[in-house]
C-alpha cells in the first residue's frame, strides 16, 4: 500500500467516512460486550480493539482528527442504538451481514490485514449469532410458526367466507370459529408430537435388565461388548469397556449397571413438558389469528374490512418475515416480501373461491 504525498479531498472524505464507520462499530461491539459476560465477552472486546486498529490507520492516513467528520452509516447507527438497547441476537444477526459487506477489498489504502480482519470478524459474529440462534430455536420457531400459521389460515377463512357476500356477523362468528379450532388442534398437535417423542426417546434408554448377569459373562467372548457398540464405541474400545465391566461386576460380587457411566439424557430438559408446548402453541397460533379478525370484531364490514384485514395482517407477516431473515442472516426485506407474498396468495386463491361460490349460489 502507497499513501499519496497530497490526497485527494475525494480521498480524504472516503478515510474519513472509514474513520466514522469504525468507531461506530467499535462502540457497538462494546456495547453489546458489557451486556454480556465470561467467554462472549472477551471475543466482542477483542473486536472491538480490531476495529479500534483500523480506525487508528485511518487516522493516521487523515493525519490525525479531521475538523469535520460525516455521519456513520445509517445501518452502523441502527446497530448502536439496539446494541444500547437490546443488546439481542437481532443485533448480532445484524452485525453478521454488515461484516459480510467489507469495503476493503477494493480499498487501495486499507492493508491486506484489514481486509483479512473483517472476513474474521464476519465468522466470529456468525458463530455468536449462532449461539444465540441455538439458545432461541425451539421457543422461536413455535412463535413464528405458529403466530403466521394462525394469521395465513385465518385470513384465508375470513377472505373466502366474506367473498361469497354473507353478512359481517356471519364472517365474524366464522373467523373466531377458526381461531379457536385451528389454536386447539395446534395444541393438541404438540402436545401428541412432544409426548411421543418423549416415549420414543426413553424405549432407547439403557436399561438395567442384564446387570445381574454381569458377573456371568464369559470375559474372552463379552457379548457387553456389543451392548456398547450399538451405543457407538469403536469395537476395541467396546471390547477393553466390557471387560472392565465385568471384572468390576465380579469384584462386587454382584451385577453392576452396565449404562452406569453412559449419558443418560434427561428428555425432559430436551424435549419440554408436553403441557407447555401445547399451551405455547394454542397461544401464538391465537396471537396470529386474531389480527384478520379485527375489523369485523370492532363492527366493520365489507371492503373497508377486507382492506384493513389485509393491511394488519400484511404487516404482521412482513414482521415475521422480516424477524426469520435477520436470525438467519438472510436480508431481511427479502424474507418480509416472501411471508407477505405466501400470505396474500392464500388469502387471494380463498377469496377466488369464494366469489366463484357466492355467485354460484346467486
Amino acid at each position: 500500500m502507497s499513501v499519496p504525498a497530497s490526497p485527494t479531498s475525494r480521498e480524504r472524505r472516503r478515510w474519513a467516512r472509514y474513520l466514522v464507520n469504525e468507531r461506530a462499530e467499535a462502540h457497538v461491539y462494546r456495547e453489546l460486550a458489557a451486556r454480556r459476560s465470561g467467554e462472549e465477552r472477551e471475543i466482542l472486546t477483542a473486536l472491538a480493539d480490531a476495529e479500534g486498529r483500523h480506525e487508528a490507520h485511518w487516522l493516521r492516513l487523515l493525519g490525525g482528527e479531521p475538523a469535520r467528520l460525516p455521519r456513520p452509516d445509517v445501518r452502523t447507527v441502527l446497530l448502536g442504538w439496539m446494541a444500547k438497547r437490546f443488546g439481542s441476537i437481532f443485533v448480532l444477526a445484524l452485525a453478521q451481514n454488515a461484516e459480510a459487506r467489507s469495503p476493503y477489498d477494493d480499498e487501495p489504502f486499507a492493508t491486506p490485514a484489514m481486509g483479512a480482519d473483517e472476513k474474521i470478524h464476519h465468522e466470529v459474529v456468525r458463530g455468536l449469532a449462532a449461539r444465540g440462534r441455538r439458545r432461541l430455536s425451539g421457543t422461536f420457531r413455535a412463535a413464528v410458526f405458529g403466530a403466521n400459521d394462525g394469521l395465513v389460515s385465518n385470513l384465508a377463512l375470513v377472505m373466502g367466507i366474506g367473498a361469497t357476500g354473507v353478512s359481517a356477523q356471519f364472517v365474524l362468528f366464522s373467523g373466531i370459529a377458526g381461531l379457536l379450532a385451528g389454536a386447539l388442534s395446534m395444541g393438541a398437535g404438540e402436545f401428541v408430537s412432544v409426548r411421543s417423542q418423549r416415549e420414543l426417546l426413553q424405549s432407547t434408554q439403557p436399561s438395567t435388565f442384564a446387570d445381574g448377569a454381569i458377573p456371568h459373562l464369559d470375559i474372552d467372548a463379552n457379548e457387553l461388548a456389543l451392548v456398547y457398540r450399538t451405543r457407538g464405541m469403536a469395537e476395541a474400545e467396546a471390547t477393553a469397556r466390557a471387560r472392565q465391566a465385568v471384572e468390576a461386576a465380579r469384584a462386587l460380587g454382584q451385577g453392576r449397571t452396565h449404562s452406569s457411566s453412559i449419558e443418560v439424557i434427561d428428555h425432559g430438559e430436551v424435549v419440554g413438558s408436553a403441557w407447555s408446548a401445547a399451551l405455547s402453541s394454542f397461544l401464538f397460533f391465537a396471537s396470529g389469528a386474531i389480527i384478520p379478525v379485527l375489523p369485523w370484531i370492532f363492527g366493520l364490514s365489507g371492503l373497508a374490512a377486507i382492506v384493513l384485514a389485509l393491511a394488519l395482517v400484511g404487516s404482521a407477516l412482513m414482521c415475521t418475515g422480516a424477524a426469520v431473515g435477520l436470525l438467519s442472516g438472510a436480508p431481511p426485506l427479502r424474507r418480509a416480501l416472501r411471508q407477505l407474498a405466501i400470505g396474500f396468495g392464500a388469502a387471494a386463491v380463498t377469496y377466488a373461491l369464494g366469489l366463484l361460490f357466492g355467485v354460484t349460489l346467486g
